[in-house]
């Protein structure tokens, strides 16, 4: 990989200030989705496919509209898929004008063939009929006239998919296949979050900022940028040992999927600014190894064991904090005062233990310049699960607990 021409590096460091800021706002935006705005943001910058998987209700569609809204100059198409969508609702209707004359054409203008960024809901419920085009525009942006002829190339970047469920049959694995980025999406857990969210609904929020980016500079950013970030052979051979870890699992990754990961760590590395992938990048890796929800807790701790030692112990102090989780929703229903007698005999001093440990975990982590992705998703949990206990054990308004966290 050359160096960048001199020029073009401001413009790329403005391109990922941009992107930083726009990350930013839409964090701020959506509760408990900082990690999930920031993968999708990579993604993007790699010219790869994510899948957004989670239940109805999760803003999974309202995140992709605004992450895709903020690029000035591209086209944008969105489609909610069922099993008997027509490849031609996708790709291109027929022209009846034209028909009428004999001729058999398509119109492309307005769908996926036209599209820079495309939102594609439902993924999974593709039909049979439309099924190898859609496959054809993920893999290889192009789409095959039903007419014959030339295929059409597409100009799509990447698109960003959403399904509330996993994928059953081949014909829908072969698409899962495809999404190099796979990222889980809850309902929130933090109850002064969602006391937050029932607040904005009734009240006037003000114009939010809405930081934008130019369609050339985030494709020169994807062509050029990311493709020129290095990758020092400390990160190569990372990523091997990581492959033999998950391999001793028994979680095998296919040999493409490793090979596009690496465009993403490039992307990690850009958006922050850095001109090389370092340990910290390896972090987005958690949303590409696996295949099933199930298997994601394993890939992370293997990912984030070998980027540093803070999210190792920070995954420890989240099993404790899941355990007191656990036992809270056990003790449903009890008297208020065995709910006390056990906040103020267990669940409050292991909370405030980790979320202290937490707090100097993420200070080494600042201080030693190494990711805190992890530690900062940790802390997310133990002040959710702290502002359970407040609101269910103790009877704290929802609405004072997040001034208390």
């Amino acid at each position: 990989m050359g160096p960048q021409d001199p020029q073009e590096v401001p413009a790329a460091r403005d391109t990922a200030e941009r992107l930083r800021a726009i990350g930013g706002e839409l964090s701020d935006r959506f509760y408990e989705r900082a990690d999930v705005v920031r993968t999708l943001l990579v993604a993007l910058l790699a010219g790869q496919h994510s899948l957004v998987l989670g239940p109805p209700g999760t803003a999974k569609s309202e995140l992709a509209r605004e992450l895709t809204g903020r690029i000035v100059g591209a086209s944008y198409w969105e489609i909610l898929l069922s099993k008997f969508t027509a490849p031609t609702r996708m790709f291109g209707p027929v022209d009846v004008a034209a028909l009428a004359r004999g001729e058999y054409r398509q119109v492309y203008e307005g769908r996926a063939t036209t599209a820079h960024v495309a939102f594609i809901d439902e993924i999974f419920k593709c039909s049979t009929a439309a099924l190898n085009e859609t496959l054809g525009y993920l893999n290889e942006r192009i789409y095959h006239p039903e007419s014959g002829g030339e295929p059409v190339r597409c100009p799509l970047i990447a698109a960003i998919t959403a399904s509330n469920e996993l994928p059953e049959g081949a014909d829908s694995a072969a698409i899962y296949d495809r999404l190099l980025v796979r990222i889980e999406v809850t309902y929130l857990e933090d109850p002064s979050n969602f006391a937050a969210l029932v607040r904005s609904a009734v009240r006037r929020p003000a114009a939010p900022k809405r930081t934008t980016v130019e369609l050339a500079a985030l494709r020169h950013a994807v062509d050029e940028a990311v493709p020129a970030v290095e990758v020092p052979d400390g990160i190569v051979d990372a990523v091997c040992t990581l492959r033999a870890a998950l391999r001793r699992r028994e979680l095998i990754a296919s040999d493409r999927r490793w090979r596009q990961a690496v465009g993403l760590l490039q992307a990690s590395a850009y958006l922050d600014g850095r001109p090389a992938v370092a340990e910290s990048d390896l972090s987005v890796l958690t949303h590409v190894l696996w295949d099933s929800p199930a298997q994601r807790p394993t890939v992370e701790r293997e990912v984030l064991q070998l980027v540093n030692p803070d999210a190792k112990e920070a995954l420890d102090l989240a099993d404790t904090i899941e355990e007191l989780e656990t036992q809270l929703d056990a003790m449903a229903g009890q008297s208020r005062e065995a709910l006390s007698e056990w906040v103020i005999k267990k669940a409050h001093n292991q909370l405030a233990t980790a979320g202290k440990r937490l707090e100097r975990l993420r200070e080494e982590a600042v201080g030693a310049g190494r990711s805190t992705t992890a530690i900062d998703r940790v802390t997310g949990r133990q002040r959710a699960v702290r502002a359970r206990v407040l609101t269910e054990a103790l009877g704290v308004d929802a609405s004072t607990v997040r001034a208390q966290l």
